[in-house]
Formats: structure tokens, sequence, C-alpha cells
């Protein structure tokens, strides 16, 4: 699968996006640019927005203020050119059950290829790119739900979108299942196409997307890299080790460390939560020396994406 390739310009921007329902405004003025070329990742707890920012984006919504444009064009519903150059993968598996796994590629790709000879190229193209090929006679329902989301990610990119939106395209699939999908998304950036990715899980987010939007409320409240991202929090390093009994006065010490943001102790593992400094680590290991504490495994770790996203978004339970 191959795409034209075009001057570096945004594929998608947003300016001053609302979205209400009645008392609830779902998107507050949001703004968004995806460059050409690039996985962009969209981060936010339940409720935040991304999916109501993903629907005014293709016109499946209407919004009551801002401006939308995709490939340097304002977008609106009638503009079916632009929407032929987009590509959808939704969170829930979207096919038809009566029919088989080439049969439904067929059908996606018709709403926008209908030379019959050029399809057949792209639907075979498509099952060979997510390794269906041995399933292309198979009905949905005989897949399993690794399977069904790779015939769901089939049906569409077989027209070969230049901008695809991916959103929660690994909700419970199995590790294999969940590699394929991730190593498939990265061929389709190589290849030229443009991603935008949504997901609840952290790590995967860290490992395909070069810049990442965090959403909170309908609004963007963080943007970049995930090394500039892990530069916006207060965490620096988190310290655990092994340790025989520790008292309550050799905690307060810890807690004391100029660095050090949080010390607990539960279950012979302390946890420290430390700012960045090239010292915590012996710092720490100074205290516990002095305070004779017999030590199994240290180890230091550097903030995940996952610890910005619970900074910046709180830690409570969304709905």
């Amino acid at each position: 699968m191959s795409h034209a390739q075009a001057a570096p310009t945004d594929v998608v921007r947003v300016i001053g996006l609302v979205k209400r329902y009645r008392e609830l405004v779902a998107l507050d003025h949001l703004d968004l640019a995806v460059r050409r070329g690039e996985i962009f990742g969209l981060l936010g707890p339940n409720g935040s927005g991304k999916t109501t920012a993903i629907n005014c984006i293709l016109q499946l919504l209407s919004y009551d203020r801002g401006t939308i444009e995709l490939f340097g064009e304002p977008m609106a519903p009638g503009r079916y050119d632009l929407k032929a150059r987009v590509g959808v993968v939704p969170q829930q598996v979207a096919v038809f059950d009566e029919l088989t796994v080439r049969e439904n590629v067929d059908a996606f790709c018709a709403l926008y290829v209908r030379d019959r000879r050029r399809r057949r190229q792209l639907v075979d193209e498509a099952i060979d790119f997510v390794g269906l090929g041995d399933y292309a006679r198979f009905r949905p329902a005989k897949l399993s739900g690794g399977l069904a989301r790779r015939l769901n990610i089939a049906c569409g990119i077989a027209h070969r979108p230049e901008l695809i939106f991916f959103d929660e395209p690994t909700v419970a699939v199995d590790p294999q299942s969940r590699a394929n999908i991730l190593d498939g998304i990265c061929r389709l950036r190589d290849e030229g196409a443009t991603v935008v990715y949504t997901s609840h899980y952290m790590e995967e987010v860290e490992q395909i997307c070069g810049r990442i939007m965090i959403c909170d409320r309908g609004r963007a409240v963080a943007q970049g890299t995930a090394d500039e991202l892990k530069r916006m929090i207060s965490l620096g390093e988190k310290i655990t080790a092994e340790v025989g009994e520790l008292s309550e006065g050799t905690l307060e010490r810890l807690r004391g460390l100029s660095h050090v943001l949080s010390a607990d102790c539960a279950d012979g593992m302390l946890r420290l939560t430390c700012e960045a400094s090239a010292h915590n680590l012996t710092d720490a290991l100074g205290v516990l020396t002095a305070a004779g504490v017999r030590l199994g495994r240290v180890w230091s770790e550097p903030p995940t994406l996952n610890d910005v996203f619970l900074e910046l978004c709180g830690r409570e339970l969304r709905d």
C-alpha cells in the first residue's frame, strides 16, 4: 500500500472548536494540528472529548463554534471529496455479519472505489496487509477478537486513505494481535499515511506516537512528544527498594531529602517519588545505610506517560 507524498503541512487543523450538549460543554475551544506523515496520539479520560472531537472533524456531529480544515481546505458535511481521503477504524467492530471477510472489505471499499478491477486489487492488498489471507472466506462470527479487529482495520484502510483515525483499536485483544495492529499502524505511517490514534493504553501511545495531546474536560491540557510531556510534571524519578524493617524516623528522614516528593513503605517495599536530580539515588541510599537498613534489590525508573496523565488529569475515576 502506498500513498502520494505532498509538501509538509498540517493535514488536520482545528481552531477554537466548541461543542455543547445543553449545559454540558463537551469541547471547550479545542485547538488541534496534525502534521502530514505523523502518528498523533489523542489521550484523555472517559468523557474528555476525544471521540466527540473526531466525530466533529469527520462532520458526523454538528458543533457550535470553530473551524476545521482537512488537507488545507475547509471541512463541511458535503465535502465528499475530502471524506474520500479519510479512513476511520472505530472503537467497536463495525462489519456485516452475513458477509465474508473479503465481501466485507469489498463493501467498504466500494463506498469510495467504483472500478471493480481496481477494487479487487485494493481489497487483496488490504487483506494481505492485516494478515487475513487465510480467513478471506470466513464470516466475522468465526473470527477471534484479534482477527475481528484486524478485519475492522482492513475495512477502514482498503481505499488507501491519506488520513486515518484509529479509535481504541486494540481494546480486548491478545498481545500477539496488539503487536500486529501496532506494527501495521507504523507501516501505514511509513508508507505515507497520517494517523490520529486514541487509546487508553499509555505504553502503546508512547511506543508509536510522535506527538501526543492530552485532553481533559474538552480542553487540551498538554501537547508534545512523550519526553516533552514528561518534563512538564514535577515527578522526575521513581525509586523502589526491597527493605527489611524501616522505622518511621528513617522514613521521615527520606521525606526530608531536598528532592523527595513522597516516601512510603508497605510489605517490605520502599517507594520514593522524586523531582529530577542527579543525586536522588545516592542521597536515599545514604539515609538507608546510615540507619542500618538491610537492602535487597534497588531500582530507579524515569516517569512514564501514565504518570504524566495522572498528574495532569487527576486520579479520580471517570464514568
